[in-house]
């Protein structure tokens, strides 16, 4: 199904400064192929304040661009999200003001879809639109099975600065896991490169000194279960794609569940078999000054190892979390 759409002039928003013109047609249009808006732009039909401009060309907030008219393919409406799972999500909310919300997502739900996952948070985004004009827009991600914080943005604005706050490096995240064996020291500083190892069997990184992207993350442990069990702090310093699994791994000490690391190692008699880790807190500049800071409680199945090594998840205070930011 398609409809006609005439011609339009479009003010550049705020939030839109500095974008490329492709990437802005990208952004308001993402229907349209890049081939059909190149065709356009050769052809002199797209005008910035009225004069002739390039694929490349960075435009400046309350510039105005000239769309042609063109036939857009009208998606289908999506499903209605199911009463039951709307009010799941919900319940999610740690936090929400006028710019963002975090929710307490739990592990087994994915963040985003794929070829094998229909149900996901991106696609129930409406059920925390709450009393926003817009749409919440996810600024981050968490791996489907690691639970804990996970921040939306409210507004196109917020998510901009939202994901530069991550992209620069100013957001302080701290996880929790459970881990087979206790590291020693039992505090420290890794610094291993990581990449992708290629092979069949889905994405897999792993430590690569000569090829691999810098990765850097503080650990402490809280409390041990004898020797066979330690529960972590974790602060990663970089990114890397599971950065935390792979540098654990590296220890000898992998999370606990997490076989694609650690084989069989990571999997004790009598506790669950999922990955026990869990995105505990974050702090990051808020879109309107000052610091956001949300922690994230231990729920629902994640919580189930915790409790059967006789772990106080609840205790108030965290003084190794502490000891990780004085090392910032």
């Amino acid at each position: 199904m398609s409809e006609r759409r005439g011609a339009q002039t479009l003010e550049v928003a705020p939030e839109e400064a500095k974008l490329r013109l492709d990437r802005w047609f990208k952004r308001r249009f993402p229907e349209l192929a890049f081939g059909h808006v190149a065709k356009w732009l050769r052809t002199g039909q797209v005008r910035v304040d009225g004069k002739r401009a390039k694929p490349g060309d960075r435009l400046r907030a309350g510039q105005t661009v000239r769309v042609p008219p063109f036939a857009a393919s009208v998606p289908p409406p999506p499903p209605p999200i199911p009463e039951d799972e709307a009010a799941a999500l919900r319940a999610m909310v740690l936090h929400r003001d006028a710019r963002v919300i975090s929710l307490n997502k739990p592990a087994g739900l994915a963040v985003q879809g794929g070829s094998k996952v229909r149900r996901h948070i991106d696609a129930m985004l409406d059920a925390v639109r709450f009393d926003a004009k817009e749409r919440p827009l996810l600024v981050h991600r968490l791996d489907k099975d690691t639970s804990g914080v996970l921040l939306l943005a409210r507004d196109a604005r917020a998510a901009k600065a939202l994901a530069a706050s991550f992209k620069g490096r100013e957001t302080e995240k701290i996880y929790w896991a459970l881990v087979a064996g206790v590291p020693r020291p039992r505090q420290g500083h890794i610094d291993l490169p990581v990449a992708k190892r290629p092979g069949r069997g889905g994405e897999k990184m792993a430590v690569d000194r000569e090829a691999g992207k810098r990765a850097l993350t503080d650990y402490a442990v809280i409390d041990t279960a004898g020797r066979k069990v330690a529960w972590l702090a974790l602060r990663p310093l970089t990114g890397r794609t599971h950065q935390l699994r792979v540098h654990m791994a590296s220890l000898g000490t992998p999370i606990l569940g997490d076989g694609k690391y650690g084989g069989q190692k990571a999997f004790l008699p009598g506790l669950p078999e999922r990955l026990h880790l869990h995105a505990r807190s974050i702090a990051i500049p808020h879109p309107d000054g000052g610091v956001l800071r949300v922690t994230a409680p231990l729920g629902g199945a994640m919580a189930e190892g915790w409790a059967t090594l006789g772990f106080d998840a609840k205790r108030p205070n965290d003084p190794f979390a502490d000891w990780l930011r004085a090392r910032v």
